[in-house]
Parts: C-alpha cells; sequence; structure tokens
C-alpha cells in the first residue's frame, strides 16, 4: 500500500513559508531595533544611577591690595606743590614723575652714585633714599632752583667754565653738592674737595675738571 506524502514533510512549499511558534510579527529591522535599544539602556544606566559629582575649587589665593594715596605737601624752590602719591613713593619719584623737575637724575636708585642730589633745608640728600612723605614741612631745592634772575649760580658758571662735564648726566647731582659743600666744614686743598665729593660718581672720569670747578669758586668766596 502506498503511503501518502505528508504535506509537512521536506522539501514541501509549505515549509518554506512555515514560521516557528512564538515568532508571528517579528521582523530583521524590529530585532536589530530592539537590540540597539537594549545595548543603549545598559551603557545609560550607570551613568543615570550614579551621584552627580562636585568638583572642589580652592580659593584663590589673597592679593594684597596696592598701598592707597595719602596728601603730600611739598614747598620745592620756594614753590607749594599739593601731590596725591603713595605714601611709599621716593623724593626722587616724586621730583621727576609728579612735577615734571627733570634735572635731578635717576642713576643707580640705591645712593651710589649721587646723581639724585638735592638740598633738603640747606643740606645735600640722596633723594632716591627718602620718602616724599616725610619732607612735608622741609625746604627742598633742585637744580631748578639755583639760578636767580636768570642768573647761573656761581657753581653753574664754573662748572660751564672749567668743563667740569662730559656727558652731563651727573653733572646736576655733582653741582647740588658742591653747592652744598661751600657751607659745610670742608679744608681748602684739592683732596679734601675730592673727599666731599666723593659721594658723587662721574662715569666719564672728569674728576680733574670738578675739583678745578669747586676750587676757583671757593677761591672767589
Amino acid at each position: 500500500m502506498r503511503r501518502r506524502k505528508d504535506s509537512y514533510s521536506w522539501g514541501s512549499p509549505e515549509t518554506k513559508s512555515a514560521e516557528p511558534p512564538g515568532t508571528h510579527g517579528v521582523t530583521r529591522r524590529s530585532f536589530l531595533t530592539n537590540v540597539a535599544t537594549a545595548g543603549i539602556a545598559a551603557t545609560a544606566s550607570p551613568l543615570l544611577r550614579s551621584a552627580p559629582h562636585t568638583i572642589e575649587v580652592p580659593p584663590a589665593p589673597a592679593v594684597s591690595k596696592p598701598t592707597g594715596t595719602v596728601p603730600v605737601e611739598l614747598k620745592i624752590n620756594g614753590q607749594i606743590h599739593q601731590l596725591q602719591i603713595e605714601s611709599r613713593v621716593t623724593l626722587l619719584d616724586a621730583l621727576r614723575e609728579n612735577l615734571g623737575l627733570f634735572g635731578t637724575k635717576k642713576g643707580c636708585d640705591h645712593g651710589q652714585c649721587g646723581a639724585c642730589t638735592v638740598h633738603v633745608n640747606g643740606r645735600r640728600i640722596n633723594s632716591c633714599l627718602t620718602f616724599a612723605v616725610m619732607h612735608q614741612q622741609d625746604e627742598i631745592t633742585t637744580i631748578e632752583g639755583l639760578a636767580k634772575d636768570g642768573q647761573l649760580h656761581p657753581m653753574q658758571a664754573a662748572f660751564l667754565e672749567h668743563d667740569g662735564f662730559q656727558c652731563g648726566y651727573c653733572t646736576s647731582g655733582q653741582i647740588m653738592s658742591a653747592v652744598a659743600l661751600l657751607k659745610e666744614p670742608c679744608e681748602s686743598n684739592d683732596n679734601a674737595i675730592r673727599e666731599c665729593m666723593s659721594g658723587n660718581i662721574c662715569r666719564c672720569g672728569a674728576y680733574e675738571n670738578i675739583v678745578a670747578a669747586v676750587r676757583s669758586v671757593r677761591g672767589r668766596a
């Protein structure tokens, strides 16, 4: 007796379109979409669960504030000047930067060259070594204040006569020291003049002519 062919045997047309149980409605695209969604969820899940992290920023270091300005009254070459400057401003910087008296020179700024020499109450000082605020009741004289009524001071004229300078940078300080020397207990010989002028340096080496200029004025006096 011939067995009837099973309609579900291998190779039958019905087996090619048959789907396994439970796979109705599942396509390749929906399967891949579900896989991608699951992967993103698995990756993001730890980030969503983690507590927010706060970065501790250390405080900025304290910055010292600049010194405030103070009113300063200076009497220079017979004129009163009202300034508003920092208390740490030197007399030299006040003369040059605030009052425009550039005859007083800034050389070493350490009190070693004498280019900044001025008179305070008739005595010579290095203006780079003192604060302007310290001289509010003082009489200050600079190189601009030596000439009177359009006439050079005798020491200024002597420096011109004896060529007591070359580059001229130290000349104002040299003259201010030489004028103060006239009222100081300094002997009249050249060695004494050199000793009394030793605080003023001439980098050009015009010392012999400087001594000659000082000697000539002292001789006339």
